[in-house]
């Protein structure tokens, strides 16, 4: 406690906003110009919801533009300190709208900028290189106590963490999937592509992979082997962000990473010395320790809940989200709904009547959502008038490469499920 409550400089923390908010403005620029809208909100009829916020609609397109360029504001502001207080919890709050959206728009990284905000938003880091320490100058402080700067850098850290260890997998350590595949579709990249094609190259950068999630915290953490490390940072960002799609992911882990440098390191950048350290110990009260608890073990166990489900997290996909299993699994194939009547008649029901090709690919390999859409589905049928049913999936999924194999078994009436507690209407998988 005395070590986290001791000061230490502000200037990483001002930083952290800086580029956040730089990065959070780069983002929303790319989606408004690269037609990401339209694909996410016009052109599907239906959404996938998350329990408990099927509440939550698109705007219309144009508003949904509107609602987008609001968000690029709220960046500009985040990174130039104006009000703070209120435009990055705005910022926190549209930006989960946008992912509440559709459960088939979830990535990593979006969650990742949720809680990320969250904290900015509670922490004060306007009180220094702001528009809001300018304004009043009573805002401003030289230092923070050090859990500040902590409590970010185990964000930031347990993304790194928990990816590692997801790749702790057979798939990954032994066969080198799912990069195999994916590398076997980028075999024109210059200079290294022809090595694309080899069995070894696939495993070995699966390996770095593994090590670099998995250590690289501790040599972002170590004076000695910071600078190295962070360049590691750069060069592994960088080559997966050129390789896969993958997003702003390798931006805001790049950027992020400078959290684990000494707390004065932005102050070689504007000629500025770091502040007396001197002052007195600042100690979280009760009830912050208290959130800070809570928050640090809901972090630490919801990525491990899937040990608490049978089967395979990467077929089964119980405790799958929201676990920083990033980058691990290579899944596609096709689900097929079939209506069985009393009378013994069948009607099959195309997943294309109601979903966007990208929301059909996202949900042919999740049972969740195949539960959801067949839930839909039989309140179509009711609506025009069908009755005494059951509804049935007919899958063939593959995983990492693997050939097709059923996902939901077929003699299963899906409209007789409810999805909680472990999946048993999915077939074991590998």
């Amino acid at each position: 406690m005395n070590r986290a409550s001791r000061p230490v400089d502000i200037a990483s923390l001002a930083a952290f906003r800086i580029l956040f908010g730089t990065v959070m403005f780069v983002g929303v620029v790319r989606l408004l110009t690269t037609g990401w809208i339209e694909t996410m909100y016009g052109d599907p009829r239906w959404f996938f919801s998350y329990p408990g916020f099927g509440w939550v609609k698109p705007w219309p397109v144009p508003w949904m533009y509107v609602h987008y360029s609001i968000l690029g504001v709220l960046a500009l502001c985040i990174a130039v300190g104006y009000r703070h207080r209120i435009v990055t919890p705005l910022f926190v709050v549209g930006f989960a709208y946008t992912q509440l959206v559709d459960v088939t728009n979830y990535l990593n990284h979006h969650y990742l900028v949720v809680l990320l905000g969250i904290q900015l938003a509670l922490l004060p880091a306007n009180a220094a290189w702001s528009l809001d320490a300018r304004r009043d100058p009573a805002l401003r402080r030289a230092t923070v106590p050090a859990w500040m700067v902590w409590l970010v850098r185990f964000q930031v850290g347990l993304v790194y963490v928990f990816a590692g260890l997801a790749k702790a997998k057979a798939d990954w350590l032994l066969h080198g999937q799912p990069l195999q595949i994916w590398l076997s579709a980028r075999t024109e990249t210059p200079l290294i592509g022809g090595l694309f094609t080899t069995s070894w190259f696939p495993l070995a950068m699966s390996w770095a992979g593994f090590l670099f999630d998995t250590t690289i915290v501790i040599w972002l953490s170590w004076a000695r082997t910071r600078i190295y490390a962070f360049a590691a940072v750069i060069v592994f960002h960088g080559l997966t962000g050129y390789l896969f799609n993958i997003g702003m992911f390798p931006l805001i882990m790049t950027t992020s990473a400078l959290i684990f440098f000494s707390p004065s390191w932005p102050r070689r950048f504007v000629r500025s010395s770091p502040p007396p350290l001197d002052g007195p110990a600042m100690p979280p009260s009760r009830g912050v320790r208290i959130a800070i608890a809570v928050h640090v073990a809901v972090q630490l166990l919801l990525p491990l809940r899937h040990f608490a489900y049978p089967g395979h997290v990467l077929w089964n996909e119980d405790g799958m989200r929201f676990a920083w299993h990033v980058m691990i699994r290579e899944k596609h194939g096709s689900v097929r709904f079939v209506a069985r009547f009393a009378d013994g008649k069948a009607l099959e029901i195309p997943a294309a009547n109601y979903l966007t090709a990208r929301q059909e690919r996202e949900m042919s390999g999740q049972p969740d959502l195949i539960l959801q859409l067949a839930r839909h589905i039989g309140d179509d049928l009711h609506a025009r008038g069908y009755r005494d049913f059951t509804l049935h999936a007919e899958t063939a999924v593959s995983l990492n490469g693997r050939a097709p194999r059923p996902l939901i078994d077929p003699a299963v009436d899906l409209l007789s499920i409810t999805d909680i507690g472990p999946r048993r209407w999915v077939v074991s998988g590998p």
